[in-house]
């Protein structure tokens, strides 16, 4: 989430830029302390602060289509069509968007596409497209599957100093063992650190 439009800054290459010039799939995670993912906007909300809004601007000017998983389509299909929070409203309104789901039938979001199958297929597809970055919103059930298929560039955790208790984790039990390299890393004002790996691949 750290990209910007020119992937450059101080006059230096971003270090996840591809020399090929292909698009990355990237995501952004809010996480707590303990690795809860789930309803964020019931406790990261006073940490959000204008280094952290630095941070999402830098990602949506990046990005130019969207992958989501179903139970996020859901849940944002019935509030972003007619929300006017900008300026992420007017970005996922018309940015062309993914939807992976294998029990979907179809999807009515404005500029929807269902991938039903061949996953792989379909990234690969569409990081050989010329364009920008593509974004995973939400979706942590999506952005684990893609780390263990290798299909994930980059990956940014907003962790904030809090303590969630329960919900959804982003990483279940039972997982195999991967060691993933720190390309990006900053505290924001209000304590939240923002890190950025490359998940790297498979031996």
């Amino acid at each position: 989430m750290q990209v910007s439009r020119s992937l450059m800054k101080n006059g230096k290459r971003h270090p996840l830029e591809k020399e090929n010039n292909m698009r990355k799939v990237v995501t952004g995670l809010f996480i707590s302390l303990d690795g809860v993912t789930e309803s964020p906007d019931k406790w990261q909300f006073d940490h959000f602060d204008e280094d952290m809004m630095s941070s999402m601007a830098a990602h949506i000017a990046a990005e130019d289509a969207i992958l989501l998983g179903r139970v996020t389509y859901e849940e944002w299909v019935g509030y972003w069509p007619t929300a006017t929070d900008e300026p992420y409203a007017s970005h996922i309104n018309n940015t062309p968007k993914y939807v992976v789901s294998s029990t979907l039938e179809k999807v009515e979001w404005n500029n929807s596409t269902l991938i039903r199958e061949n996953l792989a297929e379909e990234i690969r597809r569409l990081k050989a497209r010329p364009g920008m970055n593509i974004g995973v919103a939400g979706s942590p059930t999506l952005v684990r599957s893609l780390i263990k298929e290798d299909l994930l560039d980059e990956l940014t955790l907003m962790i904030h100093p809090v303590i969630v208790g329960k919900g959804k984790r982003l990483f279940d039990d039972g997982a195999d063992l991967k060691r993933l390299k720190l390309v990006d890393s900053k505290i924001t004002r209000t304590g939240v650190a923002i890190l950025t790996y490359d998940p790297g691949k498979k031996a």
